[in-house]
Parts: structure tokens; C-alpha cells; sequence
């Protein structure tokens, strides 16, 4: 008869089984894991409201502003990316929330990502580079409120580390064309148009693309009832729907209520604008009402369902990582000036008026050639950063309000599944069109503070870190 295989000596059958399994285990096998939480970052009575160039006072809350953070460890690596309810993300204030999530959780500092969603009813921040937002008559509550935002930023991160759990994770895209608009145009006369208004006869076709991909990421913890975690939603539009004086996270806090009455409140949503420098909501075909709270829902809703069509066909994400992080600094030229204009600005920032378009446009082209020339001629450092999870998913950081032309030729050229742009990161020095916008002219190629070209280097520059990141087969 034949003889019956006992194991290694001194073991009985149930610790013989138990042992061949654990010796058919991967040495130092990768366990992917995440963390995610959010904290109010609600600002104090008496500030004014970012988005504009004129004063706004805020007058109450509609919805909260929130600071969301997700921690990512593959066992090896740390990194954290995090979106906060804000108009920007200055780069003192990056700075600042680095050294205290670093010093916290171990996260090292440049692989943390902080950017903004750009809601329009949201404070003013406090920047030393710009003159383009007023302080909407609230003197020094602007600048105590910014300086508590790196702590608060820094205690959503750390709570996020604590909540670190093995998941699973899915990633795909859905496909959104009735929401993001390109706001330049080409008009009857030849000339490029920024938001020239509904059913204008003289509009003959958009001057741009949009970006209609809505990238989904998402988690949830491992075992027989799995719990959902994190859904990551990325969208390239600008979230300037909601209006008045009132605090609001606008549509992206509509799309987070509405996929957290879908998949329970315990997961957080976190929302990344793509490279939406060019593309607003505004649809000119139509005369109907476009702005207000409603809208906002509206716009919201529109989005979560989007996400809630790709939830049943996202594909999962290799556990086996790894997860990589690069960042670096870009120096880009700036855009010239004359010493007239130069002369004009002093005077057009002191006396011009943004009730005309007019009159907007001077105000426009006084902050711009105003913080050009305080630099003097010293090039904008900015940073660009790409995370990387396996072969699968990628986000990369961009430092402004980016053209969608310049995000796409971006996702195209990634060696990654899923390319996630995630603008208004680590710092932001305002609108960076692409080239072909500079002789175009118009809003954001005047408020432009890089000159023509700056856009591509930092295409160039994502590219080669991408691929830099990308595994070895």
C-alpha cells in the first residue's frame, strides 16, 4: 500500500495543510492599501467670496466646503492625494501642509498632492503673487483663514492614514458630452470669442474640444460584504454654476451626495477637476438659465449618473502595485510687456470697472502685466507630479487652470490605462492656454502670466515622467 505523505516531521494533517499554503505564498507580497476622510473647511463670518474681480461678502452657508484626502500604501510606498473645496491652491499653503503631514503620517512631502475644484463660492485666499482677486471687504479674515488651512489639511491626511485598510480597486471611464463646454469660439468676423453669450447669431462653431471622459476610481475594503471606501471622480468643468453670496462646494458637492446616497455614507467621494481652463456649462444653443443653485444640482446629478453607468463595468486594479511618485520643478517663461503698458496697468487697477466687458478686460491685463513685472523677469517655478499605482492608473498634477487641448495630448500619449489630470495642484499661477490660443487672444491668453509655448513644455514634461513611472513588463 502506498504510503501517506505526513508532512514535516512533528505535524499533524490540518498544521501540514496550513503550512503548504503559507509556503505557496509570495515573499513580501503587496497588500494595497487605502485610507480616505474628509473635515469641514468652512470659513468664518465676514469673508469675502473668491471668483471674481469685484467684491463679494459671503452671506451664510449652502452646503459645506470639505478637505478630502485619500492615503495610497502599497506596503513600500506612501502617497496621499487630496481636493479641498477651495477657488486655488496656493503654493504656501501646499508647502506648509507638507511639512505637517509629513512630520504626522511619514508621508513624504513631494508625494502628496493638494489641489482645489475651483468652486466659485468659496473664500478668498490669501496669495502673494496675484492681484487679481479682492479681498471682498474682509481685511485680514481672508488671510487667518488661509493660514488654518494647511493644520486642517494636514488633520484630514492623518485621519486618512489612521482609516489605511486592505481593498479592492476598480478603475474605468464613462462618457459625458452634454456637460463640458469649450467657452471660446469662433465668431463671424474671424475673431476668437470668450463666453460671448447665448443664441449670439454670430457665433459660428466652438474654437476648442472638450474633455467628455468622466474617470471613475474605486474602492472597497476585502471580505465576503465589502464596503465602500473611495470613488474618485475626474470631470474637466469649470464649477461656476451656483452664484450668489452664499458658501457652496457647487456641483461637485451635489455629485458627492448623490453617490453617497447610492453606495452609503461611509465613502468618500472625492472630486478632481481635469484640465478645464477653456470649458465651462454654458450651453449657447440654448436660451435657458444657466446658473444658480439648481443648475448646480443639475449639473451634479448629471455627473453622479455617469459615474453610476460605470460602476458596473470598472475593471480591477493589480494589487501588486507598485505604486511610484515623481515630481519636479518646471521654470516657464514669462509673457513680455511694454513700459506703456506697463503705465496703463498702474492706472487701468486703480480705476477701471468690471460692470463692462470693458472695462473687465482692462482689469484683466493690469493684474496680469502688474504680476509679470513684480517678478522681475524671474520665470515661474511651478511643479509638476505624477502618482502611479501598477500599470493601470496615474494622476498627474498640473499647477493652473490648464487648456483642455493641453490635458488631452496628455492622456493620449500615457502609457497608463487610465490617466486621471488634476488641475489647480500644488500651487497655481492661473490660466496656461496651449499655443494655438496665443494669437487667438481673448480672457484667459490676457490673464495668462507664462508665455506662449509654457503649456507644451509641461506636456512634454508629464510625458517623459509617465512613462518614467510606467513598470517594466
Amino acid at each position: 500500500m502506498a504510503r501517506t505523505s505526513k508532512g514535516p516531521p512533528g505535524f499533524n494533517r490540518i498544521q501540514w495543510t496550513a503550512w503548504f499554503v503559507l509556503a505557496c505564498l509570495p515573499i513580501n507580497a503587496a497588500e494595497f492599501r487605502i485610507g480616505a476622510a474628509s473635515l469641514s473647511i468652512n470659513p468664518p463670518p465676514g469673508i469675502g467670496l473668491a471668483g471674481y474681480y469685484h467684491e463679494r461678502g459671503a452671506e451664510g452657508v449652502l452646503d459645506d466646503l470639505m478637505a478630502k484626502a485619500v492615503v495610497l500604501d502599497d506596503g513600500k510606498t506612501l502617497a496621499s492625494i487630496v481636493v479641498c473645496d477651495l477657488i486655488t491652491m496656493p503654493k504656501w499653503i501646499v508647502a506648509e501642509a507638507r511639512k505637517r503631514i509629513e512630520s504626522r503620517t511619514g508621508i513624504p512631502g513631494h508625494h502628496v498632492m493638494i489641489a482645489a475644484t475651483h468652486t466659485h463660492t468659496a473664500p478668498v485666499l490669501f496669495r502673494d503673487w496675484s492681484r487679481d482677486e479682492t479681498d471682498g471687504g474682509s481685511k485680514g479674515v481672508a488671510k487667518d483663514y488661509s493660514q488654518t488651512l494647511p493644520l486642517r489639511i494636514a488633520d484630514a491626511v492623518a485621519k486618512a492614514h489612521a482609516n489605511l485598510q486592505p481593498v479592492r480597486a476598480f478603475a474605468g471611464k464613462e462618457t459625458e458630452p452634454a456637460l463640458g463646454k469649450n467657452r471660446r469660439f469662433w465668431m463671424r468676423d474671424g475673431s476668437v470669442g470668450w463666453n460671448p453669450g447665448k443664441l449670439n447669431p454670430e457665433i459660428v462653431r466652438p474654437a476648442g474640444p472638450i474633455d467628455p471622459e468622466v474617470g471613475v476610481f474605486y474602492a472597497e475594503t476585502i471580505g465576503a460584504k465589502a464596503t465602500p471606501i473611495l470613488t474618485f471622480v475626474n470631470y474637466a468643468m469649470h464649477p461656476d454654476t451656483t452664484g450668489g453670496v452664499r458658501i457652496s462646494a457647487d456641483f461637485p458637492g451635489v455629485l458627492s451626495s448623490a453617490l453617497a446616497l447610492y453606495k452609503g455614507p461611509g465613502m468618500l467621494t472625492l472630486f478632481a477637476n481635469g484640465t478645464c481652463g477653456n470649458i465651462n456649462h454654458i450651453d449657447v444653443r440654448w436660451g435657458g438659465a444657466q446658473s444658480g443653485p439648481n443648475e448646480a444640482v443639475r449639473l451634479g446629478l448629471i455627473l453622479a449618473a455617469a459615474a453610476l453607468k460605470a460602476y458596473p463595468r470598472l475593471q480591477p486594479v493589480s494589487t501588486n502595485g507598485p505604486l511610484r511618485v515623481r515630481s519636479e520643478i518646471v521654470q516657464l517663461p514669462l509673457p513680455p510687456y511694454t513700459s506703456e503698458e506697463l503705465t496703463a496697468a498702474r492706472l487701468d487697477v486703480r480705476t477701471a470697472k468690471d460692470s463692462t466687458r470693458e472695462g473687465f478686460m482692462k482689469l484683466v491685463r493690469a493684474h496680469r502685466v502688474l504680476d509679470v513685472a513684480a517678478r522681475e523677469g524671474k520665470p515661474q517655478e511651478v511643479e509638476m507630479q505624477v502618482i502611479a499605482w501598477g500599470r493601470e492608473v496615474a494622476w498627474v498634477a498640473w499647477p493652473g487652470e490648464i487648456f483642455v487641448e493641453l490635458g488631452l495630448s496628455v492622456k493620449v500619449g500615457s502609457p497608463f490605462a487610465h490617466t486621471y489630470n488634476v488641475e489647480l495642484a500644488n500651487g497655481a499661477i492661473g490660466y496656461i492656454p496651449n499655443k494655438s490660443a496665443y494669437p487667438e487672444g481673448h480672457y484667459e491668453v490676457e490673464s495668462a502670466r507664462v508665455a506662449e509655448g509654457a503649456g507644451e513644455m509641461l506636456v512634454t514634461r508629464a510625458l517623459r515622467m509617465l512613462k518614467e513611472v510606467f513598470p517594466s513588463p
